[in-house]
């Protein structure tokens, strides 16, 4: 192996995936009544019902980056062997996560001046994220270069596509995405907004659909118009703990393009006490975003 792999816990990469590649984490957090939780501890395999459910009772959860205390002990583990080091960042435009690692990262720089030391902010967040640190893992479980991993994500970023629906308003009311009357009028009408992250990184509503059925039908509507070689992709679906909705969606994947890789995961706490529970989001690579 020529170099590391960094990330951080809002790629929502499952266990398997972190240890089969060997991919460092750094763990956001989050608070429910005061009480801080990690929201990734390698080796933990948190069980998220006692979390989903504290959700939709409507209890406060805060969430919160890193340390730039945490970015420097997991940065200098790494550096110390002698090992160049690449960084794939949660969207700048959404979390200081991004700037936290980044800013370490060059102060460390002159530490290690023999390394190499790239950063890259991915524009992405949750499995959209995670999707690129997959590609950027197998690339290097081939044998390519930091330098050529960097350069692929740097190029291939902006064709990450993020399209996603939530079931409850009152998450994206909270943080300030939705007006409280837009949230009261979509859930006395059932209206499920679809959302897609743009070319800087943020969270851009799109279309509101009528229904939970047509709110998923438009995700793969979306995937027809854009998708690259939609039959011989990897395609991830996360989901706020409403996992016959992400089977439903991974199956019309399924039925329309003959895709047969698709990995499906739960939404880790930080990312889901924004989107709240009943969220179905769809990644995959597209001409565009």
């Amino acid at each position: 192996m020529t170099f590391e792999i960094v990330t951080d816990s809002s790629a929502n990469l499952p266990d398997e995936l972190i240890e089969k590649y060997n991919i460092h984490i750094l763990s956001l957090l989050y608070l429910i009544d005061g009480e801080e939780y990690e929201s990734y501890v390698k080796g933990n395999k948190t069980d998220l019902t006692e979390f989903y459910k504290r959700m939709r009772n409507k209890d406060v959860i805060t969430t919160a980056s890193m340390s730039s205390g945490s970015c420097r002990v997991l940065f200098e583990k790494i550096l110390s062997k002698g090992k160049d080091l690449l960084y794939i960042g949660f969207s700048s435009a959404l979390s200081a996560t991004y700037q936290t690692g980044s800013l370490v990262l060059e102060e460390m720089k002159a530490d290690y001046p023999n390394l190499t030391i790239l950063s890259v902010d991915t524009l992405g967040a949750s499995l959209g994220e995670g999707l690129l640190v997959t590609h950027a893992a197998k690339l290097r479980a081939e044998g390519q270069s930091i330098q050529v991993v960097y350069d692929w994500l740097i190029e291939n970023r902006l064709h990450l596509c993020h399209w996603f629906t939530v079931d409850d308003l009152f998450f994206l009311m909270r943080g300030g995405r939705v007006s409280t009357s837009s949230a009261i009028m979509g859930t006395v009408f059932s209206i499920k907004p679809v959302m897609h992250m743009d070319d800087y990184g943020r969270l851009i509503p799109v279309s509101k659909a009528r229904g939970r059925k047509n709110s998923l039908r438009f995700l793969l509507e979306e995937m027809e118009k854009t998708a690259i070689n939609p039959e011989n992709q990897t395609v991830y679906i996360s989901h706020g703990d409403c996992l016959d909705d992400a089977l439903y969606l991974a199956e019309k994947i399924k039925q329309k393009f003959g895709t047969k890789d698709i990995l499906i995961h739960l939404i880790e706490p930080v990312i889901a006490a924004h989107c709240g529970p009943g969220t179905v989001a769809l990644f995959f690579l597209g001409t565009k975003r």
